[in-house]
């Protein structure tokens, strides 16, 4: 109980909120489809009632756990067997059952209860995984003068990293594979390796990007053409021009966030949402909350997530801990680059990825390994409380 005194409200009281906002808008953006098809109107929002309470309980428990458990070399390991165990096995299902893929790719295992998506548990893996990893090898890492050297002494960790990436980008999925890529290199940066060197990277990688975007535009190779992710990539460009193929998504997106207006239309009086944008209830519910709630309803989600996010910067600004630090900077870079690539999305900013927007979004996976990442973040806030509270 004493360790509940230290924890940090500022991202406790966000995150609570932030789960009864989805809950609420997961039963409004999907009561319809699921009257259409003969179910019960209130089956998402059961769903995603309990994994919001299942997600509480598993903060709590991320949050009571000792620091030593969170640092355990054999846990890691088990969580890494299982992690890319479950990649392997999705990548083998799609190849050898194709009709297995949902929407053209192989994300998800059904346990019965869940659709477990390993990407999900990936996220956490890499971002515990490299904190310790860097962590352990800071001193090591800040007397490394070249590439070489400091490639020598993170191999096996880059290698496990790029292998999950890799078995992610082949499922595929690219938003996925974006995600892990961005925490990488965030955790990477925000180690001990010299700023020289993170320069270099950023700017080779920055001209990689660039060029494949120009290359993809101008010149797209004539397997690319064809592939659903390079549509995606077209219609982002001219989505009226591709209203009625690959565009469509995108253009009832508009209309839903038009429609809404400052104060929106009112809970549950979307338009969009009835058989014109597919599972509004994921990729899509901010699209609906634009046009229930309007900028106002955006606005109050956003800005609770953005709470969460900036707090868990200062933390890592403040903390004397670089593994603390890194945990905090690798959960902060998750949850903001889901929104990025959710709401850049909807608003035609960048090609639809099909990434959900954190809390908000129907899912249990995403929904129970944040929980776990919020609590992990504040169970080592509150243990580096009561150690400055004993030294001092």
């Amino acid at each position: 109980m004493k360790k509940l005194r230290k924890i940090d409200l500022w991202i406790v009281i966000p995150y609570i909120l932030l789960l009864g906002i989805g809950v609420v808008m997961v039963y409004s953006a999907s009561f319809y489809n699921a009257l259409i098809v003969g179910g019960k109107t209130d089956q998402y929002l059961i769903k995603q009632a309990s994994y919001a309470v299942l997600g509480l309980f598993l903060c709590y428990v991320a949050f009571m756990l000792k620091e030593k458990i969170l640092k355990s070399q054999r846990i890691l390991s088990f969580v890494m067997i299982v992690t890319c165990g479950s990649l392997f096995y999705l990548l083998g299902r799609a190849y050898l059952v194709p009709s297995s893929r949902v929407n053209g790719a192989s994300a998800w295992i059904n346990l019965g209860l869940i659709n477990f998506q390993p990407l999900e548990l990936a996220k956490l893996f890499l971002i515990m995984f490299l904190a310790l990893m860097l962590t352990n090898k800071q001193n090591r890492l800040l007397n490394k003068q070249g590439w070489k050297e400091v490639v020598r002494e993170v191999s096996q960790p880059l290698l496990i990293v790029g292998s999950i990436i890799i078995m992610v980008f082949f499922q595929p999925d690219i938003g996925g594979a974006l995600i892990l890529s961005l925490i990488t290199l965030v955790l990477i940066s925000s180690s001990t390796i010299p700023g020289k060197l993170i320069a270099e990277l950023s700017g080779v990688l920055l001209t990689v990007f660039i060029a494949m975007i120009v290359i993809i535009t101008k010149f797209p190779p004539a397997f690319v053409k064809h592939n659903y992710a390079y549509q995606r990539f077209l219609a982002m460009q001219h989505p009226f021009q591709l209203e009625q193929k690959a565009g469509a998504q995108l253009v009832n997106s508009f209309y839903a966030i038009s429609n809404g207006g400052v104060f929106g239309d009112g809970l549950g009086n979307s338009i969009q949402k009835r058989g014109y944008l597919p599972e509004p209830h994921t990729d899509f519910i901010m699209s609906i909350i634009s046009e229930e709630l309007g900028f106002v309803g955006v606005f109050i989600v956003l800005s609770l997530l953005m709470i969460l996010i900036l707090r868990m910067i200062s933390l890592g600004f403040r903390s004397k801990k670089t593994y603390n630090s890194l945990v905090y900077y690798g959960v902060a870079t998750m949850i903001l680059a889901q929104i990025i690539l959710n709401v850049g999305g909807l608003l035609g900013l960048i090609p639809l990825t099909g990434v959900t927007l954190p809390f908000i979004s129907y899912g249990g996976s995403s929904m129970l390994v944040l929980s776990v990442a919020l609590g992990i973040v504040l169970n080592l806030e509150a243990t580096a409380k009561f150690e400055e509270i004993k030294k001092g």
